[in-house]
């Protein structure tokens, strides 16, 4: 099964750069409703993902006023340390790379050959087609148990 027909492509993607300040991490977060975001280099290149319990965190270990919107212009998303980062798999892996990764990841990142990101899977995919896999098994079953 190849990946990418589950691919959302990057053009619908909000994603943020290494250059971004903490307030538009925030902002573009807050706005789409996100609880993580992709975090590409300036070329386009995957480097990690941010969630809100980093910037939270974050916020707290740099003594930043949370609701000085101004101090967070100040503040390089860089500057905020990632305890996790969301594993990508490459656009030609497959289904049981995707599983292994939406366990404990709410999207997977997809790159190219060369790192640069293309896009993500999310979770809710993923299980939409392991759920329609377990419809048609179980309908092939009951079919051969009707037939003997």
């Amino acid at each position: 099964m190849n990946i990418l027909f589950f691919l959302t492509p990057k053009s619908d993607v909000a994603y943020i750069f290494e250059d971004e300040t903490l307030r538009q991490t925030v902002e573009k977060m807050e706005h789409r409703k996100f609880s993580c975001i992709p975090l590409l280099s300036m070329d386009g290149r995957y480097t990690g993902t941010i969630s809100e319990g980093d910037i939270l965190w974050g916020i707290r270990r740099l003594n930043i006023n949370s609701t000085d919107l101004k101090e967070m212009e100040n503040v390089s998303i860089m500057a905020i340390p990632r305890r996790a980062t969301y594993k990508p798999v490459h656009a030609d892996a497959d289904m049981e790379d995707l599983l292994d990764r939406a366990i404990n990841q709410n999207y997977v990142p997809v790159v190219d050959d060369q790192g640069y990101f293309i896009g993500i899977i999310t979770r809710k995919e993923i299980i939409k087609y392991c759920y329609k896999e377990m419809k048609a098994l179980a309908a092939f079953r009951a079919k051969e148990e009707a037939d003997s």
